[in-house]
């Protein structure tokens, strides 16, 4: 892997941290809070490589609310089971009231300095 690649992930995972509990954001908005508009990708692997990291990477879902990494999540409902002791409610994979959930890093957080 690229220097700047793990660099890049460093700050996925700062941003990460950041989210609180019982809110969720997307990867996109990850990446487009740190400029890396189209980085959506890049952001997802951040989060696959994050564990043992202290990153709440349960709280990182695609940008319409499915948990589209929940198979990198140790058991079948990890991930899920996790959304939910923050009282979020999970259907069919997806979250519930996605948008009341959603937390905007562009809009949350000061302009990134890195």
């Amino acid at each position: 892997m690229k220097p700047e690649t793990l660099g890049f992930f460093e700050k996925v995972y700062d941003v990460a941290r950041l989210i609180p509990e019982g809110r969720v954001t997307s990867y996109g908005a990850i990446a487009k809070y740190l400029g890396a508009v189209r980085s959506a990708r890049i952001v997802g692997y951040a989060m696959n490589g994050s564990f043992g990291k202290d990153v709440p990477a349960h709280r990182v879902v695609n940008r319409v609310g499915l948990l589209s990494g929940k198979h990198h999540f140790e058991g079948t409902n990890l991930m899920q089971q996790l959304l939910e002791n923050e009282g979020i409610k999970v259907k069919d994979n997806q979250i519930q009231n996605f948008e009341k959930h959603f937390w905007d890093p562009t809009k949350e957080l000061e302009e990134f300095e890195g």
